[in-house]
């Protein structure tokens, strides 16, 4: 699944996203483009979890 996440402007914001996912699913790939704002990322954790959780942590993303 792929997000932007306008809120995600460091490494260390991508940092805290990748961790943010991986505490739901620690298997999880994360891969974040900080300059194009994009997170995309294989869980076996569901859309909804993740979005919940990133929005928990103040990186509220959008679905591509």
């Amino acid at each position: 699944m792929k997000f932007q996440i306008q809120d995600m402007t460091c490494g260390g914001c991508a940092t805290r996203v990748t961790k943010t996912v991986q505490a739901l699913d620690p298997a999880a790939t994360v891969e974040a483009d900080v300059t194009a704002k994009v997170v995309t990322i294989q869980s076996s954790a569901s859309q909804e979890q993740i979005v919940s959780a990133l929005t928990a942590a103040g990186y509220p993303p959008k679905a591509l």
